[in-house]
């Protein structure tokens, strides 16, 4: 029988262990991140190798490897762990969104199907690394391949992959906005949005016919026009309608690694879910002089990028170089968003008058002189115009009809685009541009 003092004793002991073991990998994590950078991976895993010599220790760097992630959909469950002091970044989004946390340098015990491991996090030179310990490397290399499984794929119909600042997340918001997004409430000259996705839905039904005639099965295409003509709104659409997976490009740039890196992880990517649709909203932003030949390499070089649909837009192609926008194995269509002629502002105004409360509305006579003086308007300045005029409508004159109004405020915003300063911000393009 073990008595109260030989108890104590042994905790006192485990105590003590605990605190060695504490001290010591502190030490060891501090002394790593000091060494030079390329010294530093290996002096931990030496060192881990060392203090848990029961543990198997496997190490990884992917950046599928997103174990935030994976547990912030229920795949696993996170506390933190005992042995280091864990060094959490907390970042605003700048938006109403909650909060975000971000491990930095961090230890971790993970609950898996079962399974306790533990995963340190380190990071330098703005890149991530990870030691997973387990009783046996199988565990190990089972839960590493899990987690970044889990992450690779990309669900159709409930997911939108966003790659911004070097880091893959799932942003529902964005799944929202396209999810309210198609061509039945999008006013384009022509039936041009019709005739794009008609185009891209015969593509993805098409692989059986490009490879009976040796053809890569690869697509791009690029959404060419002015600020403000419903751009944005069709690329929403054409994601809502095809059903495919998406990655969403908001940028190249990012703390980790380079942008010739980060453009390789997203055609990386793009490869290993294929069919799929790579976003790549206003391409001119996108690209530099710096990486445009990397990404030119990617998009149309050595590696096979079957079943890929790169869909891109961009309000200046001037400014984009002509080997990117004049030959056609790398963006094989053009389509022009125009400013709307006159009998399209008409169907604009027109469905947007049937919304409004009777009072508000313009009159059949107002709906042709409106659309007959609003000339060089985009969707967005027609937007403009209907908003502006509806707040105006609370200080009217007395016995002024909104046809009245609403012509007043033409010369307005005319005097706006003339003057870029106070234009409507080309923002509203992200809009249902309808």
């Amino acid at each position: 029988m073990v008595s109260s003092g030989e108890n104590a004793v042994a905790g006192r002991l485990e105590s003590l262990e605990f605190r060695m073991l504490f001290v010591s990998l502190e030490n060891l994590i501090t002394e790593a991140l000091n060494l030079p950078m390329h010294a530093i991976a290996y002096n931990v895993s030496q060192g881990l190798a060392a203090l848990f010599p029961r543990k198997a220790v496997v190490e990884t760097q992917g950046y599928l490897f997103d174990l935030e992630e994976f547990a912030r959909h229920n795949q696993c469950r996170l506390e933190p762990g005992p042995y280091s002091f864990n060094q959490i970044e907390t970042l605003w989004p700048g938006d109403d969104s909650r909060l975000e946390e971000q491990a930095n340098n961090a230890w971790y015990r993970v609950d898996w199907e079962g399974f306790g491991l533990d995963v340190l996090t380190l990071s330098w030179d703005g890149s991530y690394h990870y030691w997973i310990l387990a009783d046996i490397k199988e565990i190990a290399e089972t839960f590493l391949t899990s987690v970044c499984e889990w992450n690779e794929e990309v669900r159709s119909d409930s997911e939108v992959l966003v790659f911004d600042n070097s880091h893959w997340s799932k942003d529902e918001e964005l799944l929202k906005a396209i999810r309210g997004s198609t061509f039945d409430n999008l006013v384009l000259e022509n039936n041009l949005g019709g005739a794009i996705l008609g185009d891209l839905e015969r593509f993805f039904s098409s692989k059986e016919l490009y490879a009976t005639y040796g053809l890569p099965w690869k697509r791009g295409v690029l959404l060419v026009g002015p600020p403000g003509n419903g751009k944005t709104h069709a690329v929403k659409a054409l994601v809502n309608s095809l059903k495919q997976p998406c990655l969403y490009i908001k940028s190249f740039k990012g703390e980790r690694g380079t942008e010739e890196w980060r453009i390789r992880r997203v055609f990386t990517r793009a490869r290993k879910i294929a069919p799929c649709i790579i976003v790549l909203e206003d391409l001119d932003s996108l690209l530099t002089p710096k990486n445009r030949s990397f990404f030119l390499n990617e998009l149309d070089g050595f590696a096979t990028n079957n079943g890929i649909l790169t869909l891109a837009t961009t309000n200046y192609p001037e400014k984009l170089d002509p080997a990117i926008t004049q030959r056609p194995s790398r963006f094989d269509r053009k389509y022009h968003f125009e400013l709307p002629g006159e009998p399209t502002r008409a169907i604009y105004l027109d469905r947007w008058n049937t919304r409004l409360q009777p009072e508000l509305r313009l009159s059949e006579t107002g709906i042709a002189s409106v659309a007959g003086l609003t000339a060089g308007f985009s969707f967005a300045y027609l937007k403009e115009l209907l908003v502006s005029s509806m707040m105006g409508w609370i200080d009217r004159q007395p016995g002024q009809t909104m046809d009245e109004l609403m012509t007043g405020q033409v010369v307005a915003l005319r005097e706006q685009m003339a003057s870029p300063a106070n234009s409507p911000q080309e923002a509203l393009e992200s809009e249902d541009d309808e």
